[in-house]
């Protein structure tokens, strides 16, 4: 539980008509985070003004676009350089969630992007704080997630020659996203459109932006109206107009966010369809674009029209339901090989939005592939005589009306294909244990079908992967681009926060549980109730036995034993360790219950990792 503190902060003078020194109430949690959304600040020297008299400020404009973009969470941690901002933020009614560290904020941000659509937005402060915030927003970039980070800097009078916490985050930042800028604020309008745009773009990913500490109050700069080349354009003549947004204050002129225009181009001689039709026994293989565009009735259409079985991407879980008769499998899940027998011995592989990213094992069949997607071909992993490019349901759609023949595949032959997947996934099975696929296995039955499933990264992954029956899009969060650990838990807390309608349970490893555990504080604190289930085998598995086949003893990755059930009571979470499957099937009951209260859970499943060896 939290408990009430006085800060009080002594400043030269106060704007907003405060006396120095005075003393406000503020909510700490005790493990020495702010709990934000309730934080009333003062001015320290470097909030220059109250958020209710900052109109027209650079944080404000900012805070202003993001309300209006429909978003209502920033994930942060604080720092003195975006005070401004999280004031802004919060007089907008945008909640900022803080995590124990900055990778972890990044992640909840992927998270909200990728459970809702719209972009996430996490903020950090300057120098350490942006260094650990990089690898989440890498993560984002690469896992196709429209991230928009926000990292404060030093004031720019010191920024050219003051070295303490200063970094170049240009530099640093560029490598790892689609763009990285500074918000000025003579041009903020146009900087904050061209960030939404960029980052929601196919394909979409992060974009960065950083802010000196004294632009966030410095008045947003607007072009005069009809002058066509200020830095705001018409945006700006909207608001110097005076226009009023919805949430008060000018209004906003936001880009489009969505994925994709309902267009088709086709590269490429010949007419594909025709290529197309003629193919002997096509495969689809849809992937995370195909999501984005909600193209799944278009998919389970032209499945069902041209009998055609449809493989999923890892990151495209539930665009398909994985319980029709023409679903395929997950590609470079578990039993990977029974899948990439399947696309081998194809005639034709449509690609349906599929995105090289995930690929985990090269790409070495022969078949021959149609790319369509929203975006050309210019990654090459295959190769493709024809190119469909545009949104991905409309051109799945397209195909469909024009499609003419008997189905190419009989729904037995497809049945009999999931029949050795299954069976490739269960090898390595023990009875009287605790297998992998048994606590997937168990979690699913005892989720509500409208759960949303996250994991983490490793061996737990592969198998989660595969085995997890998705119910629909959106619902399993899977990070497999960048495939960085510590996704599984602030991923989880994030998407209970941004659907508090829908139970969501991690699934996670015990190292990528040991990376982020403390943030299970955070979901106490402000009453999230996720549902935790940790693969424990005091080991790093996937490294293991990767080090095994090469003939090499395992090294560096043994984990030591650690009572989680113990730890998650101190962190005022539920805890229970179970060590076979009647224990999990007794800690997963009422799930559905449980996910209405209050009180995460953390289960420590003792698994025997024996089954991977025969997976992997």
């Amino acid at each position: 539980m939290g408990m009430d503190v006085q800060a009080r902060l002594v400043t030269p003078g106060d704007p907003a008509g405060r006396k120095p020194g005075a003393s406000v109430a503020t909510r700490f949690i005790p493990n020495g985070l702010w709990c934000l959304p309730q934080v009333s600040c003062v001015d320290n020297g470097v909030m220059s003004q109250d958020s209710s008299a900052a109109d027209g400020s650079v944080a404000e404009l900012l805070a202003r676009y993001l309300h209006d973009a429909g978003l209502r969470h920033v994930f942060g941690y604080p720092g003195e350089s975006v005070i401004d901002f999280m004031a802004a933020a919060r007089h907008r009614g945008i909640e900022v969630v803080s995590a124990v560290r900055e990778t972890s904020v990044a992640f909840m941000a992927e998270a909200a992007a990728l459970v809702t659509g719209r972009p996430g937005v996490c903020m950090s402060t300057l120098g350490p704080g942006s260094t650990a915030l990089l690898n989440g927003v890498a993560g984002a970039n690469l896992d196709r997630a429209p991230v928009l980070a926000i990292s404060g800097q030093i004031e720019s009078s010191r920024e050219q020659f003051f070295t303490h916490q200063v970094i170049d985050h240009g530099r640093m930042f560029a490598p790892v996203t689609k763009l990285a800028l500074r918000l000025e604020a003579v041009s903020a309008e146009v900087v904050i459109r061209r960030a939404l745009r960029t980052a929601t773009a196919e394909r979409p990913g992060a974009v960065h932006l950083t802010v000196t500490t004294d632009t966030w109050a410095r008045p947003a700069g607007v072009a005069p109206a009809g002058a066509g080349t200020g830095p705001a354009g018409a945006a700006g003549s909207a608001a110097a107009a005076g226009s009023a947004g919805a949430a008060g204050g000018p209004a906003v002129l936001l880009p489009p966010l969505t994925p994709a225009a309902e267009s088709l181009d086709v590269y490429g001689g010949g007419d594909p369809l025709r290529v197309l039709r003629a193919a002997r026994r096509p495969v689809i293989l849809a992937g995370p674009a195909a999501l984005r565009c909600g193209a799944g009735p278009e998919l389970v259409r032209l499945a069902e029209l041209a009998g055609i079985p449809v493989v999923v991407s890892p990151m495209a879980k539930g665009v398909f339901p994985e319980d029709h008769p023409y679903f395929a499998g997950v590609l470079d899940m578990t039993g990977r090989r029974v899948v990439w027998d399947l696309l081998a011995g194809a005639g034709l592989i449509l690609t349906a939005g599929f995105d090289p990213v995930e690929l985990i094992s090269p790409w070495s069949i022969a078949t021959p592939v149609m790319h369509l997607d929203t975006t050309p071909n210019t990654d090459q992993v295959y190769p493709s005589e024809h190119e469909l490019v545009g949104h991905v349901g409309a051109i799945l759609g397209w195909i469909a009306a024009h499609w003419s023949g008997e189905p190419r595949w009989a729904p037995a032959e497809v049945a009999a294909h999931r029949a050795r997947l299954r069976e490739a996934w269960l090898a390595g099975r023990a009875d009287g244990r605790l297998n992998p696929s048994d606590v997937v296995t168990i979690a699913r039955e005892a989720a509500p079908p409208d759960a949303i499933m996250t994991t983490d990264v490793g061996s737990h992954k592969i198998m989660a992967g595969q085995v997890w029956q998705a119910s629909e899009p959106r619902s399993v969060l899977i990070p497999n681009g960048l495939s960085a650990m510590g996704f599984g838990v602030p991923a989880a807390i994030a998407a209970k926060l941004i659907r508090p309608d829908r139970p969501v349970i991690a699934l996670v490893g015990d190292g990528g549980f040991a990376m982020t555990a403390t943030e299970m504080r955070i979901a106490a604190a402000l009453g999230v109730p996720v549902t935790v289930v940790v693969f424990a085998d005091n080991s790093l598995n996937r490294i293991e036995l990767r080090q095994q086949a090469m003939g090499y003893p395992p090294t560096s990755t043994r984990i030591p034993g650690t009572d989680l059930a113990a730890l998650a009571e101190a962190m005022d979470c539920d805890g229970v360790r179970v060590e076979d499957a009647a224990g999990l099937e007794k800690a997963l009951a009422g799930l559905d219950d449980r996910s209405a209260g209050s009180r995460p859970l953390v289960i420590e499943a003792r698994i025997d990792p024996a089954q991977y060896e025969a997976q992997f």
